[in-house]
């Protein structure tokens, strides 16, 4: 290793640990003189990209990065004109790409399941998926209209259900990439054995932030679990954090957050940039899957212990039980 890139594997390191430069505009500006170099123009001609929560913030600028290498983006949302509107949009920004507009909750299993049959029976292929869709609720408990703890069912319970569901499109592509978008608060929440005997949050006081915190660490486990139990296929399972992002849902669920970080936030593009990197080039991952300005990065801080075996075992056994899916596509 030469001196160069010793002395960027320091800098990165020494940016992860102070957080504030490493989250925010600041460390991306940082990293991009060492990091890997930009996806080859028109790297995702022919392939079909599906971007779950594309109408605003991160999933939209990773929409328009796919649109500009060439991908024919899928562009799901919620709101049926609330796609219309976005699609528009995109159309305008990237002339040349072909979006299609697709309408499902994916907290609402049923809708998920109802959705993908739709999907697959319309396309033959599907190349990458990025799990964008997120909500966070306030101190009160919300439930999906299958009863399942909101966040839960929009972070965690929904994207496997989709995963497994879409598995044959997936496994039609040369190239298949399931990426999730979590979050550096991932980091402030740990997720232990015991947890399982409360995941949906059924007891005991609520904490949103912490609901959200937690499904963003679930997210980063669930793709490590992907990984390991579908490794026989070629399929990339990977997580990442995009950094601190200015997006409407900082502004709206995290307003004094957003005030005093406003000047070193980063760009919806900058928080996207990873998500679109990721499935453009398909790089060489390795547990924890977990990546962070086009590098792996480890899922706790020094000092912390990753989630045990029977955690990540209880997990999963809930979310196979909660959706009817394995992990197997």
């Amino acid at each position: 290793m030469g001196i160069g890139s010793t002395l960027a594997k320091v800098a990165d390191a020494s940016l992860d640990r102070t957080v504030l430069l490493g989250y925010t505009r600041v460390g991306a500006g940082l990293r991009a003189a060492w990091w890997p170099a930009d996806p080859e123009p028109g790297a995702l001609e022919g392939r079909r990209v599906l971007v779950t929560g594309g109408t605003s913030g991160i999933g939209r600028a990773a929409a328009v990065g796919y649109l500009r290498l060439g991908a024919t983006v899928h562009l799901l949302g919620r709101n049926q004109a609330k796609v219309a509107a976005t699609i528009a949009d995109l159309r305008s920004v990237v002339p040349s790409g072909e979006v299609v507009g697709e309408t499902c909750d994916v907290g609402d299993l049923d809708d998920v399941r109802q959705w993908s049959a739709g999907l697959l029976a319309r396309v033959d292929r599907l190349d990458a998926v990025l799990h964008n869709a997120g909500t966070m609720t306030g101190d009160r408990r919300e439930t999906s209209p299958q009863g399942h703890e909101l966040t839960l069912a929009v972070h965690v319970l929904g994207p496997h259900l989709m995963t497994s569901l879409l598995g044959a499109a997936l496994l039609a592509s040369e190239a298949p990439s399931v990426v999730w978008m979590s979050s550096g608060g991932m980091y402030g929440a740990r997720l232990h054995a015991d947890d399982a005997d409360d995941i949906e949050y059924r007891t005991g006081p609520y904490d949103g932030v912490r609901a959200y915190a937690r499904t963003k660490r679930m997210q980063v486990v669930l793709a490590q679990e992907w990984a390991r139990r579908t490794a026989e296929h070629p399929v990339l399972f990977a997580s990442m954090h995009p950094g601190w992002a200015a997006t409407p849902g900082v502004s709206e669920h995290l307003p004094r957050f957003e005030r005093l970080t406003r000047p070193l936030l980063r760009t919806p593009e900058e928080g996207a940039d990873t998500a679109v990197w990721l499935v453009a080039t398909r790089p060489d991952s390795r547990p924890p899957h977990f990546w962070h300005d086009r590098a792996l990065r480890p899922v706790v801080f020094p000092g912390q212990r990753p989630p045990s075996a029977e955690a990540v075992r209880r997990l999963a056994e809930h979310v196979t039980d909660a959706t009817g899916a394995p992990f197997v596509l």
